[in-house]
């Protein structure tokens, strides 16, 4: 059973997530009108993953018979920079989405409601790995700098990625 207030943190990030997904789509949409087509399937399949994260959430809140309030998702920007500034912005986005799960665990842990916090522990793990990955392309980006063979390849990389099962 859910607390109104975690009921509400919770149902505030399925919205959440449904904007990380938003977010990621707008991302490939740049990566493809600048001919990146791996960076854009990259972010294709982080936008499937957020939209998994949100059912997840929506999920949860059923299972614990909570009241499942779907909200208007905000607009994501849709102009970027460069491929550095779309995965600085990726990692800055997956610190801020850390911080907002890390808070949903605290209020959990202040209620005592261990069923959240064992399954929002599957999130704290996940982000581990959305902010290594993140970090792990723009150390790389950095590296390439405006080199052209080296971007390319790295393009090509990405574009391996794979939706992994239960993401």
């Amino acid at each position: 059973m859910l607390s109104k207030t975690l009921e509400k943190a919770l149902n505030d990030q399925v919205n959440k997530e449904y904007y990380s997904a938003f977010l990621y789509l707008s991302m490939s949409s740049y990566f493809e009108s600048v001919n990146l087509l791996g960076m854009a399937a990259w972010m294709r399949t982080q936008y499937e993953e957020e939209v998994m994260h949100a059912i997840k959430i929506f999920d949860m809140i059923a299972d614990m018979e909570g009241k499942v309030e779907l909200k208007s998702v905000e607009a994501p920007p849709v102009k970027f920079e460069s491929p550095l500034d779309v995965f600085t912005k990726t990692l800055e986005h997956e610190r801020k989405v850390t911080g907002m799960i890390n808070d949903i665990y605290s209020l959990a842990r202040e209620e005592n409601n261990y069923a959240v916090q064992s399954a929002l522990q599957w999130f704290i793990d996940e982000q581990v790995e959305e902010e290594k990955s993140a970090l792990e392309v723009v150390q790389q980006l950095k590296m390439i700098g405006d080199e052209t063979t080296p971007l390319l390849m790295l393009d090509n990389k990405l574009g391996s990625r794979e939706l992994e099962p239960g993401a």
